[in-house]
């Protein structure tokens, strides 16, 4: 089965993101910069780069997602570790969730497998962050979904998710590399978005901003998303639909 394979983030100091991700965040050191909740996941790579990585509403690169079972014990644990954290909330019908940032700045929502209210009764693991958590969504954005979605075709990436948002102006798309199907056939559906967050492989979640015209691509040695590399894809294009893919065959 083609994965996402890696997610490379220029950093000024990789030795601490690797720190803060495994003593932190439950992340094992897989060596080479690069760290990981499980094969099946996405693992991040931490490249060195001198310059402070400075975010922006319209880059192309926006956040990963960590889902867990428990948000609540997830924020408490990471308090007792020195980590600040904002009160998890219900946003819309999109999911309950809250975020931290990195030692470098950059964004990790924590998101639960369930809306708020919805958590079945039943222990979860706290040895484990939030009772076990995993790399769930990697989000990228466009001014533009269809070149996007055409190149998640080609690759032989399944659609599970469309997201509406249109208060905030924009909409988002979720795509893995699976055989797996969600609930209802209807993307739109409100039933697929648990099961998304529930997923324990990494989701390709693209924000398609609806009022802009382009995203900021990131410039060569530039802090922040230097591209990420997917295995097993056949004839994968570099840079379809701008997402600065390499291949990991």
């Amino acid at each position: 089965m083609p994965k996402i394979e890696t997610l490379d983030l220029r950093v000024r100091d990789p030795n601490t993101q690797v720190k803060f991700y495994c003593d932190v965040l439950g992340m094992k050191d897989i060596g080479d910069g690069c760290v990981s909740y499980a094969d099946q996941e996405t693992a991040l790579r931490f490249l060195k780069t001198e310059r402070s990585y400075t975010p922006h509403p319209h880059d192309l690169y926006w956040k990963i997602a960590l889902a867990v079972p428990d948000i609540e014990l997830a924020c408490r644990q990471l308090q007792d570790r020195g980590v600040s954290v904002g009160t998890p909330s219900q946003f819309r019908d999109v999911g309950y969730l809250t975020k931290i940032v990195d030692p470098e700045g950059l964004v990790i929502e924590l998101i639960d497998h369930w809306f708020q209210g919805n958590r079945p009764d039943g222990p979860v693991n706290p040895d484990f962050l939030g009772g076990g958590a995993h790399l769930n969504l990697l989000t990228l954005r466009t001014a533009d979904i269809d070149p996007i979605k055409r190149a998640c075709a080609e690759w032989g990436m399944t659609p599970l998710s469309v997201q509406p948002v249109t208060p905030y102006g924009y909409t988002l798309y979720f795509f893995a590399f699976t055989a797996e199907t969600p609930p209802s056939t209807d993307l739109m559906a409100v039933e697929n978005r648990e099961w998304v967050y529930q997923r324990p492989y990494t989701v390709l979640e693209v924000q398609h901003l609806h009022s802009i015209d382009a995203v900021g691509l990131p410039d060569p040695g530039k802090a922040g998303y230097a591209g990420m590399t997917v295995s097993g894809v056949p004839g994968l294009e570099h840079n379809a639909g701008g997402i600065m893919v390499s291949s990991g065959n």
